[in-house]
């Protein structure tokens, strides 16, 4: 009888709801770094790539934001519940693709798990905290509004690779905002089986997009693109920090710098788990109104 031959596996890009290759065809092993075996390929992104998923974002903002905190909440629910459902091929992509044991590996899926949990509880809740009835002179109403922000690059740390996306993603998009991720470097995996996950979780075509390849190509083009309207920085390593912040300030674009100094730092709730998180991501719209008589 002959060897079943088995069918390789190519990771591709997340945008737009699709998976696409990248437009220039090229790719990058993955390796696991504790037998430096190659697990598969996966797709170098480029900066038409780049370019793509803005588009797509600003068009996933659209529709995002359009919708109730209160369906925003239910989709966040559901992306927990799809990644409930797939925890141990989770844990063992982590475990493969990175340092890490089998043990932590789960530990790791299981707390994304809960803080998803957290920000799909907190989504028609958190603007409450932050929108406020403001004092002023006899005749008017005026209210303080929180808005999303518009289209947030997102530079990942490169560890904990899941962990790590889940808590800086989950706040940004609560709000109603779009995101471009650039995964982790050295152990894209889980990143790219999160886009899978997020396929099939009722978030509209845009609203999250996953871009894996080498930070320095694509670091640069999406912190000087005109359309992106802030980037959050969650690398430890500063090297790109200052070029980051120049290209940022020719649009005006928002710079947050959110890096832990050790990857413990994400496991912690009272660092991860707070309104100041999404408040990084919003803008305050104030409306004068004239009182009836």
């Amino acid at each position: 009888m002959p060897t079943r031959l088995q069918v390789p596996r190519m990771y591709k890009l997340f945008i737009g709801g699709k998976f696409t290759r990248t437009e220039s065809e090229r790719y990058l092993p993955a390796v696991n770094p504790k037998s430096k075996a190659k697990i598969c390929n996966i797709s170098r992104a480029s900066r038409k790539d780049a370019r793509n998923a803005v588009v797509a974002a600003r068009s996933g903002h659209i529709v995002w934001s359009g919708k109730s905190p209160y369906e925003r909440g239910q989709i966040l629910y559901r992306l927990a519940e799809m990644l409930e459902g797939r925890k141990d091929q989770f844990a063992d992509e982590i475990s493969l693709s990175t340092t890490n044991t089998r043990a932590k590996a789960s530990k790791e899926v299981m707390k994304a798990i809960d803080r998803i949990i957290y920000y799909a509880g907190f989504a028609d809740k958190w603007s409450q905290l932050i929108g406020t009835v403001n004092p002023v002179q006899n005749g008017y109403f005026n209210f303080s509004i929180p808005e999303p922000t518009g289209v947030v690059a997102v530079l990942l740390p490169e560890e904990p690779s899941l962990l790590g996306l889940v808590s800086r993603v989950c706040p940004i998009i609560l709000s109603g905002n779009s995101c471009v991720i650039i995964a982790s470097e050295k152990s894209p995996l889980p990143s790219l089986s999160f886009a899978e996950v997020a396929a099939t979780s009722d978030f509209p075509g845009g609203v999250i997009n996953i871009l894996t390849g080498l930070k320095k190509e694509l670091v640069p083009h999406l912190a000087g693109h005109m359309d992106v309207n802030a980037f959050d920085y969650a690398d430890s390593d500063t090297k790109y920090k200052k070029d980051v912040q120049a290209a940022c300030a020719n649009n005006v674009k928002r710079f947050v710098y959110s890096a832990f100094k050790k990857p413990a730092d994400y496991y912690s709730d009272d660092l991860n788990e707070n309104i100041y998180r999404i408040q990084d991501f919003i803008e305050i719209k104030t409306v004068w109104h004239t009182m009836g008589t």
